[in-house]
């Protein structure tokens, strides 16, 4: 089949390139436009285009897809199949319905769960002890559209969000792969609304730490925000980021008493203006 990709973070690279190593062939890649940098205002690629430039395949990257001109761009590609995987733009119901079988989606949830933006931390920072991969045949809502595959994940206790999102990468595009191979026999399930919850996008406030909450609940939140955008506290006036730590642990590192009487123990940070390290040494040149 011929495939247009759509798709921007790492999370979509391992997708991207499943179906460029299957028997399917990826005839563009549409992608977010570049970022400037913040430091020397140098052009920042996103991962799917730089992973696209490696294998020489077209790149289109419209700031909208809402516009005649860029269904136009879509329509010449004369894809049989669209797939998405953490893309950043709405797809509108023409796009939806132009490709013959539809637009697939690589969603890193269990659907009905965690719908929307940022379904790996948010699972984790409610303590969930199971995710996955949801292959969605995408409709006009957002993460609603009926669902062809799915794969599971079981959640280790001490599993941070960014070595959940290395799995469930290199597993939606295995499934991604499997559902455009079979999509002609698929048979498509819809999804119980009444399971559903919202993986809201991240702001900073779901990022500082907030110690009058209970022990458990703010070791989930650092696993769940590790390692970006990662959760951050306060050492007098100065701002830490805090990547790992342990819970009612003997470890080294900052100890801090939350309400509930808990502890967590802060094992790795990033002191404002400094670089990542363990608690540790920061504390060999740093009281507290």
């Amino acid at each position: 089949m011929r495939i247009v990709f759509m798709g921007t973070p790492d999370f979509a690279v391992s997708s991207l390139e499943a179906v460029i190593g299957s028997s399917h062939e990826v005839v563009a890649v549409f992608t977010r436009a570049d970022k400037p940098r913040a430091r020397g205002n140098k052009v920042v690629f996103s991962p799917v285009k730089s992973a696209s430039l490696a294998h020489g395949i077209p790149i289109e990257q419209p700031a909208s897809l809402k516009n005649d001109e860029a269904v136009e761009v879509i329509r010449g590609y004369k894809p049989d199949c669209i797939a998405v995987a953490a893309y950043g733009l709405i797809l509108p119901e023409v796009v939806l319905n132009l490709p013959e079988y539809g637009c697939l989606n690589v969603h890193a949830s269990l659907l009905p769960r965690y719908r929307g933006a940022a379904p790996i931390n948010r699972c984790i920072m409610d303590g969930e002890r199971e995710s996955g991969i949801t292959i969605m045949q995408m409709d006009k809502g957002i993460d609603t559209g009926d669902m062809l595959l799915s794969g599971r994940v079981n959640i280790k206790e001490d599993m941070t969000a960014s070595q959940l999102h290395d799995v469930l990468a290199k597993m939606g595009g295995e499934l991604l792969v499997k559902a455009l191979d079979g999509i002609a026999s698929l048979t498509g399930v819809k999804q119980d609304d009444s399971m559903s919850c919202n993986a809201a996008m991240l702001t900073k406030d779901d990022c500082r730490l907030d110690f009058t909450k209970p022990a458990k609940e703010v070791y989930n939140q650092i696993r769940g925000l590790a390692d970006a955008p990662c959760s951050y506290t306060f050492l007098g006036e100065k701002r830490i980021k805090v990547y790992k730590a342990v819970i009612e642990s003997e470890a080294l590192g900052i100890p801090v008493t939350c309400r509930d009487g808990g502890v967590v123990v802060l094992t790795e940070i990033q002191p404002e203006g400094g670089k990542r390290m363990s608690a540790a040494d920061f504390l060999k040149g740093n009281k507290i």
